[in-house]
């Protein structure tokens, strides 16, 4: 029923995991088929995809662009986009299979929670938690699950190289009202990758700028340059 979605760049430190968390939907028959759009790896991620059985797909570098492609030619009537670092915790398929009973006019992202030990990294995870419930900008590392129905009709993703997430979110509350966005209990472990090398104050305020500069309307280009 649900097809599982993942744009990859030289993903293979935490793919492998991702994938795993996956495998159980699967053979419950939950999840369909796990479709990786591969934006030109050089490790080991194509490789690692392929063992599990993955659909691979071929796409110029750009999240973007990338979730778009896999969605364009995905066969499940749900779709969850995930991202390559993202495993979701056991028993996320439950809650999931109940969301998916509901009508089709909401999306559901999870609950974010970093891999890591001591207080920044819960403190961070909180606070975007905080602005997801009360900001409705959900990151893509949160994962998003939708209808196959409800993608189509909001237009699906633009080809952006950052902020497809939450441009994506904000069409999606203009069409269909603040509630339109879930949160699953289920937790979303996230590499803390980026926090730790840049030091968790400093990546936030990074994260905070990019944001306000996007709404202020800065090209997503631009800031994609400055983001990383």
């Amino acid at each position: 029923m649900i097809s599982v979605i993942i744009p990859t760049l030289n993903a293979d430190a935490r793919l492998g995991a991702c994938l795993d968390a996956l495998v159980t939907p699967a053979l419950g028959g939950l999840v369909k088929e796990v479709i990786v759009v591969d934006g030109g790896s050089n490790d080991s991620t194509l490789a690692m995809a392929d063992s599990f059985g993955t659909r691979i797909l071929a796409a110029p570098p750009g999240r973007g662009g990338q979730l778009a492609a896999g969605a364009k030619t995905a066969r499940g009537d749900w779709l969850l986009f995930l991202h390559a670092d993202t495993v979701l915790e056991e028993g996320w398929a439950q809650e999931v299979a109940q969301f998916m009973r509901e009508p089709l006019d909401k999306a559901a992202v999870f609950t974010l929670q970093f891999d890591a030990k001591g207080f920044a990294p819960k403190l961070v995870a909180a606070g975007a938690m905080a602005r997801t419930r009360f900001l409705k900008t959900p990151y893509g590392d949160q994962g998003l699950l939708m209808s196959r129905a409800l993608y189509d009709e909001l237009g699906g993703y633009k080809d952006m190289p950052l902020m497809e997430d939450v441009e994506f979110v904000r069409r999606l509350v203009r069409a269909k009202g603040r509630d339109a966005v879930r949160i699953m209990k289920a937790k979303a472990l996230t590499s803390p990758a980026r926090y730790e090398h840049d030091g968790y104050a400093r990546r936030v305020l990074k994260n905070f700028v990019t944001l306000m500069r996007y709404q202020l309307g800065a090209a997503p280009e631009e800031l994609a340059k400055a983001y990383r």
